[in-house]
């Protein structure tokens, strides 16, 4: 199957999403939350990924962080993807982990050539122990900590050449990051590199409670922006199609109405295959 837009997958749609007919629908879930023995979360895995293809998303690597990857976490992972065959794998490139304690976000580091070797480092352990490739996804940013040697979208180049890694670009990541610290979401696209890119995602973000809408917070709990649409439309259109994932986590409502933000995701990659294919 080609996947064309998916969705993140809750249990609570296990029955319509298994049922969908949609072509090229393919479901992400966070991978830590399937590294188990067994039981009824792996049972559900199972008949998802029977009826269609799956992604495993990682929050808990912490490929940003001083310390190598935890051998335990990724050898759960690696029976998880040797059990689900999972079409794409990806992490977030941030830390939180430190000294053996975890922490409840994904956190910023200085682009530093210090930290570049250190990422570098973590993704090349972590693909060695997973036996493939994994795709790393440009974070939401909410202040600038200062102490870089590199533009985010160089610093993403330079991974990607050193370690063969892919680039999983979130058009609402660079809308917050944009709008948090400064910079121009467009310029920052032009920036990318397109090669490198293996899946998009798309999510809602929320203004701060306090600071309004000078503070974004990707939020995860709302529809998909407008501007955001916009920006997933050039990015589209620059890189071209690759698999695009709506995110839900939070204010989750019925699965179709999640198809419906799906539906317009696999409308737009569409409009960019139809003329190749002509």
């Amino acid at each position: 199957m080609q996947l064309t837009a998916g969705v993140g997958f809750r249990p609570e749609h296990f029955e319509e999403a298994v049922a969908s007919p949609a072509d090229g629908l393919w479901f992400e879930v966070h991978a830590e939350n399937y590294m188990v023995e067994g039981g009824p979360r792996l049972a559900m895995l199972e008949a998802l990924r029977t009826a269609r293809p799956l992604s495993l998303h990682g929050v808990g690597l912490s490929l940003a962080g001083a310390d190598e990857p935890n051998p335990d976490h990724l050898s759960r992972l690696r029976s998880l993807i040797d059990r689900f065959d999972p079409a794409l794998v990806s992490e977030h490139l941030a830390w939180s982990m430190s000294g053996g304690t975890y922490f409840p976000d994904l956190l910023p580091f200085p682009r530093s050539h210090a930290m570049l070797a250190v990422v570098c480092r973590n993704i090349q352990i972590t693909q060695q122990a997973l036996g493939r490739a994994i795709s790393v996804e440009n974070p939401a940013l909410y202040l600038n900590v200062g102490g870089h040697d590199w533009s985010e979208t160089d610093f993403l180049r330079e991974l990607v050449s050193r370690t063969g890694c892919g680039l999983l670009v979130d058009a609402n990541n660079i809308h917050v990051s944009a709008t948090n610290l400064g910079f121009a979401a467009l310029d920052y696209v032009a920036a990318l590199p397109a090669a490198a890119v293996t899946e998009y995602h798309l999510a809602g973000y929320s203004a701060d409670p306090q600071l309004g809408s000078s503070l974004l917070i990707d939020s995860h709990d709302q529809p998909v922006a407008p501007i955001v649409w916009a920006l997933f439309e050039r990015l589209v259109y620059q890189i071209g199609p690759k698999p695009a994932l709506i995110e839900r986590d939070g204010n989750v409502p019925p699965f179709g109405e999640l198809m419906v933000e799906r539906g317009r995701a696999a409308e737009l990659l569409a409009s960019v295959l139809e003329p190749q294919n002509a």
